[in-house]
């Protein structure tokens, strides 16, 4: 029985030493790719953009609303109603146009989705390819610290996959 325990937990040890484990941080490698960086700049003028826009109808709103509490004194009862659903319509009209833009499924997540996801199956593939020839079993990704508590930096081959993407 001692033997056979014994055996397994050398062979487990073995199995262990034989997987080849390295280390990358995705974040580093994209934040210095040209591609990615232009992206994300663009993105970040065309979610600029739409902000301002959101901004401009939600004063537009604030105008609105300044306006309709000035004269509702001379208003009559079914005037006030009037005003106060145009006011409520153009913010339900605004919220959408900003669930629109800036929601899960908006056109900013596609934007996203179109510029850098390209991107990314570069870095992934780059990665798969390194991990591929220089045999290794297992790459984690350093920068979303899913479960890493300590890595050797020996493991940390984010610098090979840069150079393989021909970025410094």
């Amino acid at each position: 029985m001692k033997m056979l325990l014994m055996s397994a937990l050398m062979l487990t040890g073995m199995m262990l030493n034989a997987q080849r484990i390295a280390i990358v941080d995705v974040n580093e490698v994209l934040e210095n790719l040209p591609a990615y960086i232009k992206a994300q700049d663009e993105i970040d003028v065309i979610a600029k953009a739409w902000q301002q826009e959101v901004a401009q109808e939600y004063d537009k709103i604030k105008s609105l609303y300044n306006e309709y509490q000035a004269e509702q004194v001379l208003m009559t009862a079914e005037m006030k109603n009037q005003k106060e659903e145009d006011i409520m319509n153009k913010e339900k009209e605004v919220r959408e146009m900003q669930k629109r833009k800036f929601g899960p499924e908006g056109e900013l997540f596609v934007k996203r989705q179109e510029l850098v996801q390209p991107i990314q199956d570069q870095v992934f593939d780059a990665i798969k390819a390194y991990a591929e020839e220089r045999g290794y079993d297992l790459i984690l990704d350093k920068s979303s610290n899913t479960g890493i508590l300590f890595t050797s930096e020996a493991y940390n081959k984010t610098a090979d996959i840069k150079k393989r993407l021909n970025i410094q």
